[in-house]
């Protein structure tokens, strides 16, 4: 596979997209992340999303910690070029390091940021 695909990808000035990780059955939005090109040819390559950690400055295989992987269904790009869609299948259903189903789980209420959604699983049992 050549890498001209690639290259359609309007990557930013630090050579990153975002990228949203989307569950492919229920359409909820479980996460946000960023890629470099590395990480979306592996992605492809690998059948699952691997992203890049801004923080630690490499390349992260969702789930390599937690085991909460998340196997590939699509890609979509866009009309922009500048973000990035992955249709994925949380496995063990927990996308957030907080332990829960999606990283969206705050609602503005009444002035505030309310978290409505339960937590899953202990974070401290899972990293």
């Amino acid at each position: 596979m050549n890498s001209n695909w690639l290259d359609a990808v309007k990557w930013d000035d630090k050579g990153l997209v975002p990228a949203i990780a989307q569950d492919y059955k229920t359409g909820r939005i479980l996460m946000m992340a960023w890629m470099n090109r590395e990480a979306l040819a592996l992605t492809i390559e690998e059948n699952r999303a691997i992203y890049y950690s801004r923080s630690r400055q490499k390349l992260w295989r969702k789930g390599e910690e937690s085991g909460h992987i998340q196997p590939l269904h699509e890609v979509r790009l866009d009309c922009d070029a500048d973000v990035i869609v992955l249709q994925v299948e949380q496995l063990g259903g927990i996308a957030c390091h907080t332990g829960r189903e999606s990283c969206f789980y705050q609602v503005w209420q009444d002035g505030e940021w309310v978290a409505v959604d339960p937590v899953l699983k202990d974070p401290q049992e899972i990293y």
